[in-house]
């Protein structure tokens, strides 16, 4: 950790800093921190400086080869204040030694050393007493070959490290997929619901809670902010701190939930299938990925959730772009509703001066038709038949299936030669292909189960139960702050995948006094409300032969 204490723009004289870096946190429990602190406070000493112990130089945990002290240290912080003149001229740097500088590429590292220096501050190493300054290495240019020496070690030890490190993680990773290993391997963060007892992962019974409260959440439609507020009023925490905005659209994604862990090495992707203990099982996890396929991330900056805006779905009729919520709060009775004609939909062409028939209109009519019309279990249960009775998705599991038998006797026969090898040693080409064709052979068991899923919605429609809760959550949604509009606003986005509003009519007429909304649901059928302005009352132009 490091601070920062401003001396300010006023010119003062020039002092010694000491810097700490370890690799591994556990390398500042000993005594080197201390035997370096102890020898800059002699030095500055001896020579009449101040060592500056406000700026606290420390990266502990912080890797020199990979530049996380530069990009995201204490180092880094000192190397900017040097940029911007706050280091005064003639002060002193003291390091253990250049390797805790840097261990970047050599001229990489080098440019680092000598941004320091032509800055007018010395370097001392205090592992050999050496000081590198311009006047020192102008007087003796071999210095500089040898601190380019020590760089060119450090990288290479670095460096190689960095590869034993690799190579173990895919021994590592190879044993696991051959089921040989069910050890630790540690690369990545690891789930914050989890914990290592020192033999297996152990699950943190309140953390887990507070990620099945928080998926619950997700599906039933909250967005990230309202989310993160439910879970603090419950007092629940992912990490032992507050639920941060995007935290819940990342936790959805983690295959973690499922028990794999998924590692990359030098660009070679790992899936270690039970790796973690299991918060759900592969099918749930298929259906919250399903789910995340058809939300749409951005969530609405206001307290009032709109209904048919913010899902990027909502079309002008008359010049196709789209239509955003405007939201006149500004205009908020004293019991903070708003009149319907202060909830707006606004076409983005005609907002940025481009023109349009379509201008804008009440949102609320729009709302109030499609809501109306989605309650009624024969409309909805119109608007999930399949416009082409199931072939397309019959096709596709027929495809998904043979892809599958081809991949399972690939793998048959790979098996079979690992099997026939009699030296015991099976060539690791072998092996990658048998776990590229497992991981693929599981993918397409997890599409197989999806489209069969699919087809058996399409070949049942919706059951009565899911226009009861539109119209339940239908009542509750007047109140514009109500937390159903979310939800509501999730259902819209499960059933429609274009929604279109001619806000002046079919045929645009300034004088009318009807909205058109042509819906068109995820199966494919179209269909067009014709909407009374101020009521929301609509008419089905299909049903009048239209």
């Amino acid at each position: 950790m490091w601070s920062w204490a401003i001396h300010g723009r006023a010119k003062i004289s020039a002092r010694v800093y000491s810097y700490l870096r370890f690799s591994d946190p556990r390398q500042s429990t000993g005594s080197s921190a201390d035997r370096q602190l102890l020898y800059a406070q002699r030095w500055a000493a001896d020579r009449g400086l101040v060592l500056d112990e406000s700026l606290s130089l420390r990266d502990e945990g912080l890797s020199a080869y990979h530049q996380r002290h530069i990009k995201q240290g204490a180092l880094g912080a000192f190397l900017l204040a040097v940029d911007e003149g706050r280091i005064p001229e003639g002060s002193v740097l003291i390091v253990e030694g250049l390797d805790r500088l840097s261990r970047a590429e050599p001229l990489q590292a080098q440019a680092q050393l000598a941004q320091i220096i032509n800055a007018g501050i010395t370097v001392v190493t205090a592992s050999d007493g050496r000081e590198y300054n311009r006047a020192g290495l102008k007087s003796q240019p071999m210095d500089l070959v040898y601190s380019l020496l020590v760089m060119i070690r450090a990288h290479e030890e670095s460096d190689t490290k960095s590869k034993r490190v690799k190579a173990s993680i895919r021994r590592l990773c190879d044993g696991w997929v051959a089921g040989t290993y069910r050890g630790l391997i540690r690369n990545g963060n690891d789930p914050s619901w989890l914990r290592w007892d020192g033999s297996a992962w152990q699950l943190i019974p309140e953390r887990v809670a507070a990620v099945r409260y928080a998926i619950e959440l997700y599906r039933q439609g909250d967005g990230a902010t309202r989310a993160a507020r439910k879970m603090a009023e419950s007092g629940m925490s992912l990490s032992g701190r507050p639920m941060a905005g995007q935290q819940l659209y990342r936790l959805v994604k983690l295959p973690a939930l499922r028990g794999a862990k998924r590692i990359s090495v030098d660009g070679e992707d790992y899936v270690l299938e039970d790796y973690y203990p299991r918060l759900m099982s592969d099918e749930e996890f298929s259906e919250l990925e399903s789910s995340n396929a058809v939300r749409h991330g951005r969530r609405g900056a206001s307290d009032i959730v709109g209904i048919v805006t913010g899902v990027g779905m909502t079309y002008c009729g008359y010049c196709g772009t789209a239509l955003v919520a405007q939201n006149l709060v500004g205009r908020a009775r004293k019991d903070g509703t708003l009149a319907d004609g202060h909830r707006r939909l606004h076409c983005v062409s005609y907002s940025s001066g481009l023109g349009c028939a379509g201008a804008s209109c009440s949102s609320v009519p729009v709302e109030t038709a499609v809501l109306s019309y989605c309650s009624d279990q024969m409309n909805l249960t119109r608007l999930m038949e399949p416009v082409d009775d199931g072939q397309v998705l019959q096709k596709r599991l027929q495809a998904a299936r043979r892809k599958h038998g081809e991949v399972e006797r690939q793998l048959t026969r790979v098996t079979e030669a690992l099997l026939a090898d009699d030296q015991g040693a099976a060539p690791l080409a072998f092996v990658r292909k048998a776990r590229e064709l497992e991981a693929e052979l599981k993918t397409l068991q997890l599409e197989i189960e999806q489209l069969g899923r699919e087809q058996g919605a399409h070949g049942t429609g919706r059951t009565p139960a899911a226009a009861e809760q539109w119209a339940k959550l239908t009542a509750e949604a007047g109140d514009i702050y109500s937390p159903v509009r979310e939800q509501l606003r999730q259902l819209v986005l499960d059933t429609f995948s274009r929604i279109v509003v001619y806000m002046r009519g079919l045929v645009p007429d300034p004088d009318g006094k009807t909205i058109a909304v042509l819906l068109v649901s995820r199966s494919g059928q179209r269909v067009m409300l014709e909407v009374d302005r101020r009521s929301g009352a609509w008419v089905s132009r299909t049903d009048r032969g239209g």
